[in-house]
């Protein structure tokens, strides 16, 4: 099944069934560990930013993208 068919099928659910599928889709991002592609990316945008929130917001990502959570 592709990620487009999972899509629609998600659209066709009842709200609270959409919750659920949202709540999943959370925690799965919050548990899954980062490509060392994704790493990199991300620690190249926070040495771009000039924004100290969004460093922080980066380097929180980062650690949470290293070690799973």
């Amino acid at each position: 099944m592709t990620a487009a068919k999972v899509i629609e099928e998600i659209d066709d659910l009842p709200p609270a069934e959409q919750a659920k599928v949202i709540q999943h889709a959370f925690e799965l991002a919050e548990n899954r560990q980062l490509s060392g592609e994704e790493l990199g990316r991300l620690a190249q945008r926070m040495v771009d930013s000039k924004d100290p929130w969004e460093i922080e917001r980066l380097k929180s990502e980062i650690t949470r993208g290293f070690y799973g959570r």
